[in-house]
């Protein structure tokens, strides 16, 4: 119900459940709500939210201070803009649940 509220339609959450069937045990005030704004304030507006989500949806499990965060800065790390992580996820949404040793290695041959 919550995801309907965010505005994902019914096959958005099928998908969701179908990919990631854990989500259901999420806690949505201790995973799903913090995970959902931390992607707002990266810039996100609800429509890439919700394909972060939809293609992603393990990133709600993930945490955020040791996983995501990091991720992010990171990117930042290496010069990246706010303007260019927000591009760069909205349009693969799948690069945040990459293992840190692939995106030491992405990174490295930039």
């Amino acid at each position: 119900i919550w995801l309907r509220a965010l505005g994902f339609d019914d096959s958005q959450v099928a998908k969701i459940i179908t990919k990631f069937p854990q989500l259901i045990s999420c806690s949505l005030e201790e995973n799903l709500k913090p995970r959902v704004q931390w992607l707002k304030e990266l810039g996100m507006d609800d429509s890439q939210v919700a394909k972060t989500i939809t293609n992603s949806p393990q990133l709600m499990s993930c945490s955020l201070e040791e996983n995501l965060q990091k991720k992010v800065e990171t990117l930042r790390e290496y010069g990246f803009t706010d303007n260019q992580i927000l591009k760069a996820l909205s349009g693969c949404p799948t690069l945040l649940s990459y293992s840190s040793k692939r995106w030491a290695y992405r990174l490295s041959i930039l």
